[in-house]
């Protein structure tokens, strides 16, 4: 299994970090911490260091309740990071972006993957996108971001979110987006209660054709919190408890806030999965 990232092939036999770098002032865990542009490269360098395979820059929080951010300031957040990033790192760089305005721009400034909440549902996202060569992500969400969770409702989550995301696999490779460019999400948190959220991670292995590859990121989330009852600043040990249990059932990759830690419990989880009889 591989991502095609414009001119690099990331190779998934191996599960790999998705490293979160959310450059705005109000994301749920680490608001603020890297709206500055000299913190903010620091990071996705140091995330790199630490292992990170891709670096996912975030100029807009999807948080229930946050507030929407014009095409101008989101470019003006996310573009100078990107610039600089893909010019020091080998590694792939994400933009995490609904808005076909930002994701051609951020393509230009060096990105080479799209990671949409929408699934490139927004007019023009798609044409955006088709002809550049860059990757894509395409997540299930039910609602949107400010009101998803009021009563999100299913009558079989895993069945549902698989068939979404095989349509928007299918509307993708139409557009012409070839397969081997596409990954998708099943967007934990996103629209889903917690009794969702845990059918989808015990569910992982049935959410895509074995060729596509499946993103999980469920760092720090509030499913973490129901759980421990630990606020987002202590949400370690679940975050990569997560990490090492859906990189075993399939997750090729996990996106992620603490890079290092889940760098480790992922190589631990597959190594063990190498282990098993049948494995690879």
């Amino acid at each position: 299994m591989h991502l095609a990232c414009r001119d690099t092939v990331l190779d998934l036999a191996e599960p790999c970090v998705m490293g979160v770098l959310n450059v705005t002032p109000d994301s749920f865990s680490d608001g603020g911490r890297y709206a500055d542009l000299a913190a903010a490269v620091a990071r996705g360098v140091a995330m790199a260091e630490e292992g990170a395979a891709i670096i996912d820059v975030g100029g807009e929080s999807t948080r229930p309740g946050a507030a929407a951010v014009s095409v101008q300031e989101e470019l003006a957040r996310v573009i100078p990071v990107i610039e600089q990033l893909a010019a020091r790192l080998a590694v792939p760089i994400s933009v995490d972006t609904s808005k076909p305005a930002v994701m051609s721009a951020a393509i230009a400034a060096g990105a080479s993957l799209v990671n949409d909440v929408r699934a490139l549902r927004e007019p023009g996202a798609l044409d955006a996108v088709a002809g550049t060569g860059a990757a894509v992500c395409l997540m299930h969400m039910q609602g949107e971001p400010r009101t998803m969770q009021a009563a999100p409702a299913y009558d079989d989550v895993v069945a549902e979110v698989r068939r979404f995301l095989a349509g928007r696999v299918e509307a993708c490779v139409a557009a012409g987006i070839a397969r081997d460019r596409i990954c998708v999400d099943p967007g934990i948190g996103f629209g889903k209660l917690p009794e969702h959220n845990l059918a989808l991670l015990a569910g992982l292995g049935r959410l895509a054709d074995p060729a596509i590859p499946v993103l999980v990121g469920v760092s720090r989330k509030s499913l973490i919190g129901i759980i421990t009852g630990r606020p987002a600043a202590e949400r370690l040990a679940g975050s990569v408890a997560f990490a090492a249990l859906a990189a075993s059932r399939g997750a090729a990759i996990i996106r992620a806030h603490d890079v290092a830690a889940t760098v480790d419990a992922v190589k631990v989880a597959s190594a063990l999965r190498r282990a098993e009889p049948g494995g690879d």
